[in-house]
């Protein structure tokens, strides 16, 4: 014995070893046959010789009668309810796969010289007789080995010379191997994702669960947009089960693929999952006459109720706040703490935070929530619709120049984002008042208020990016084409969690309008259409408007809070000029700077003071002089000369100035 079979440990189990002694008492019986049906002059003694002396290496008296509970082989049995005969059957066109030498003892008592078991080997097997050929012609038009794919006859000469084969891959797959069928899709196990406990508990999840753990004849429908929640979700059902899923996608209407992927979930004891691929319109699952439970993973609407099995439906809504949140614990061990937090700012499925999970592994870093938002970012990274820009921002509070109340709702938006976990689900208000996820906000207010800054603090704040959409682009005359375009940015948004910012959403929320003609009709069917899919966004949604009567009051409603965004008055303007050019600048800023004046003299908004002191800024750069109160002035002027705005004229100097 070469040195390397010490070092290569056995492969055969105990249910391998059954199989290949059963294989071998099979060919115990074939040498009999053959020895009695074949004349010496045939050279039917050589194989009948090759048969016994490889049925004894095969330990083939040791197979016991009856099938090892658990085996593949018992599994196939009792799942298609094969009689014993078929059993027989099953093993006899396996056989060939055992050994090359009795692939070619097959071959040479084959019509046509395959190295396949023929039809009539199989009937002198079971005796010979006409009743016996009668009831083996019965068993192999309409046997449930044959009608479930697990044997097919090949060849198109007499019935009984015709070849038996076996579903591609089986044999290993009996054997414990895992095989796979090379035209068959096969999608790998991911596992199920960590803290689905809160999901599982949900009433049509637990139908689904109890109809897999009693092997109901049933189809259980589980969709969802994203394909890999949707499998997620049917490896959690069937794990809750005690079970694993086997899966494949595949196209509509593929019978064979479909029996296929059945008879090696059943041999592997696992539940089958279809995953259907390219669907445009709803569609039927072939299952023939399968017994158990098949899952589906598939887009919403696309699975036509069977005629033939009973109908689970999974609700394709999100998962329950609680078992986001437990996913995100599971995922970063380390901000257990924070996850209340996590799945606030990142309401992920937990297909998708598992992902995250293994990222994170790999990474081995120490994951703080700015962080876990850039992964997020990674990971659900999407192609953004057109009018749509995301930004990083990193807008601190202290940026902000707003009155109190207004930044006392901006601070309140992202606590009920952040305590979405307890009010919801915690304490049930999400059951009792039909409370919803995510927050809505409406900024008002003239341009230049600090509106979009707002929003920026905002995405800042709870550790997520922007999404900035310029809703002018959404907008389109086709019949279909804004609703498309709405659908699209909103999507983007959910998959990046981003802060979703409509900036000028006067011409999407507008008021509706009474009917007088097809165009009126359609402007407010997509009023409704963006009635609903806020009301379902899960994330921080931010709508700007440049007047609040603008809005249309339906939409005012479903909203969290109302901000109104005013001018800022003169301690604000002297502020907003003070943060922009501190004293701190140094030599940077004149000594003849009068920022009180220019508050004083010049009614504002934060925008336009901005605007002149960076404008202001560049023009000294520019001169290599610091920046001076003429340069302030001058850039005021160009602001209001932008805007077609009178100037009111210059501030009076100081009198230090004169002195000057």
């Amino acid at each position: 014995m070469s040195e390397l079979a010490y070092l290569v440990p056995p492969l055969v189990d105990a249910d391998s070893a059954d199989l290949t002694a059963r294989a071998g008492r099979l060919a115990w019986r074939i040498a009999d046959v053959v020895e009695q049906n074949c004349s010496p002059e045939s050279g039917a003694m050589d194989a009948v010789a090759f048969l016994r002396r490889w049925a004894e290496t095969a330990d083939s008296r040791s197979a016991p009668e009856h099938l090892a509970v658990g085996s593949p082989l018992q599994r196939i049995a009792r799942g298609f309810g094969l009689a014993e005969e078929e059993v027989d059957l099953l093993v006899l066109a396996g056989v060939p796969e055992e050994h090359e030498g009795l692939a070619a003892t097959f071959r040479s008592l084959h019509p046509t010289s395959e190295p396949r078991p023929t039809v009539g080997l199989a009937a002198l097997l079971l005796g010979g007789k006409p009743t016996d050929r009668a009831r083996l012609r019965a068993i192999l038009s309409s046997g449930s080995a044959v009608k479930h794919s697990l044997i097919r006859l090949e060849g198109t000469g007499p019935f009984f010379e015709r070849s038996l084969v076996l579903a591609e891959e089986l044999w290993p797959a009996l054997h414990g191997c895992d095989a796979w069928p090379a035209g068959l899709s096969r999608v790998a196990n991911t596992g199920s994702p960590s803290g689905m406990d809160a999901w599982l508990l949900l009433r049509d999840v637990e139908a689904c669960i109890s109809a897999v753990q009693r092997n109901a004849r049933c189809l259980i429908a589980v969709p969802h947009d994203d394909p890999n929640i949707a499998r997620a979700r049917c490896e959690a059902i069937a794990s809750a089960a005690g079970l694993d899923v086997v899966g494949a996608a595949m196209l509509p209407g593929d019978a064979r693929g479909a029996a296929l992927l059945v008879v090696h979930a059943v041999a592997r004891g696992a539940v089958p999952m279809i995953v259907l691929d390219h669907v445009e319109h709803p569609v039927d699952v072939p299952l023939g006459d399968y017994d158990g439970p098949v899952l589906v993973a598939t887009a919403p609407g696309a699975l036509a109720p069977p005629a033939d099995r009973a109908l689970l439906h999974v609700d394709p809504s999100p998962a329950p706040l609680a078992a986001v949140r437990d996913a995100w614990a599971a995922a970063i061990p380390a901000l257990a703490a924070d996850a209340g937090m996590l799945a606030a700012r990142h309401p992920l499925d937990p297909a998708i935070t598992a992902q995250l999970a293994r990222d994170f592994a790999v990474a081995r870093e120490d994951f703080d929530l700015r962080r876990v938002s850039k992964a997020v970012r990674s990971r659900t990274s999407v192609s953004l619709p057109s009018g749509a820009r995301l930004v990083v921002p990193e807008v601190t509070w202290a940026q902000l120049v707003l009155p109190r109340e207004a930044l006392d709702q901006l601070h309140g938006a992202v606590d009920r984002l952040s305590m979405q976990s307890t009010v919801l689900d915690d304490w049930r208000m999400r059951e009792h008042s039909q409370a919803t996820r995510g927050v809505r906000l409406l900024f008002t207010g003239l341009p230049g208020t600090g509106k979009s800054l707002a929003a920026a603090a905002l995405a800042t704040a709870v550790g997520t990016d922007l999404m900035i959409v310029d809703v002018a682009r959404l907008v389109s005359k086709w019949l279909g084409e804004t609703e498309k375009n709405l659908s699209a940015t909103f999507e983007a948004a959910e998959r990046t969690r981003a802060v979703l910012l409509l900036d000028e959403a006067d011409a999407l929320f507008g008021t509706r309008t009474e009917i007088s003609d097809s165009h009126d009709r359609y402007a407010n069917l997509e009023t409704a259409y963006l009635l609903q899919r806020v009301e379902q966004f899960e994330g921080l949604l931010v709508l700007t408007s440049n007047l609040r009567q603008n809005i249309d009051p339906a939409f005012t409603r479903r909203l969290d809070f109302v901000i109104e965004f005013p001018l800022p008055d003169l301690p604000a303007r002297i502020a907003l000029w003070e943060r922009l050019l501190p004293r701190e600048l140094g030599s940077v800023r004149g000594a003849d700077v009068d920022l009180e004046a220019l508050a004083r003299l010049y009614p504002v908004p934060g925008g336009w003071v901005r605007n002149a002191a960076v404008g202001a800024a560049f023009a000294a750069a520019s001169s290599g002089e610091p920046i001076t109160q003429r340069r302030l002035v001058d850039a005021v002027r160009r602001e209001y000369l932008k805007a077609s705005t009178p100037f009111p004229g210059e501030p009076q100097r100081r009198r230090d100035d004169h002195d000057r």
